[in-house]
């Protein structure tokens, strides 16, 4: 499965707020077997959303959507994507159903926050996605995610975008497998093994440059996993290896 990540967010063009989504989400599809091969941020432009949509849903497999999808009017990510699918936005019945029960389980639950919470309320708006589309609903977010076609459309708040993506991460499974080995070398000194390792190998090879407290890598992958771990064994007669970082460093 190709797959395409679309961040939408002025904030992160303006570097007020780390596009960690992105990040978090290419290594769990790769985790899964899929190739992420495209990445791009984009405005809270929904015009600009749903050309990028159009476009990306006909090229890959899977387009991935983040974004604003609260339901206050700088959220635009779901109507822009029913835009460049060309679906009608509707309200959605159950999802409307269940905001009314969450907004009046928050009334009980906390008081003194009622007016302020249902001045900037909107209910009918929180519940609508592209028509024909398959909701994504999770207690960790007020408004749900939605799947239309191939395209995944996701909140753009980290902890309910995981929540969102680990409801549907089954349908990210591909079959490609990898495996890395690190190695103390400099990158510039592995062009000739790195290139061997191809010719004799039906495998794709991605090498990354050793930092101060990080060891250099070199990343194995195929749809094989005995070809992956015959190309791995390979390397390791060839390249001086050492353990992997801890997962604090």
């Amino acid at each position: 499965m190709n797959v395409a990540i679309v961040t939408v967010g002025d904030e992160i063009l303006a570097g007020s707020t780390t596009n960690t989504n992105a990040s978090w989400l290419a290594e769990r599809i790769t985790e899964r077997g899929s190739t992420v091969q495209r990445i791009l941020t984009i405005p809270d432009d929904r015009e600009l959303i749903a050309d990028s949509v159009a476009r990306w849903s006909d090229e890959f497999d899977a387009v991935i959507v983040t974004g604003g999808i609260g339901g206050t009017p700088d959220d635009v990510t779901v109507e822009a994507v029913a835009d460049g699918l060309e679906r009608e936005f509707v309200v959605h019945g159950e999802i409307r159903a269940g905001l009314i029960e969450k907004a009046a389980a928050f009334r009980e639950e906390n008081p003194d926050l009622v007016e302020e919470y249902e001045l900037h309320l909107d209910i009918d708006a929180a519940a609508s996605i592209p028509e024909g589309a398959t909701p994504i609903v999770v207690d960790e977010g007020w408004a749900p995610g939605c799947v239309v076609e191939n395209v995944y459309v996701f909140a753009g708040i980290p902890d309910e975008m995981r929540a969102m993506f680990d409801a549907v991460a089954d349908e990210f499974q591909g079959d490609s497998t990898a495996d890395t080995l690190y190695t103390p070398a400099p990158e510039g000194s592995l062009h000739d093994v790195l290139e061997g390792v191809t010719d004799r190998f039906d495998v794709s090879v991605g090498s990354y440059p050793r930092s101060e407290n990080r060891p250099g890598r070199i990343r194995v992958s195929s749809t094989d996993p005995e070809t992956v771990e015959a190309a791995i064994a390979w390397l390791r007669e060839r390249v001086e290896t050492t353990a992997p970082p801890s997962a604090s460093e």
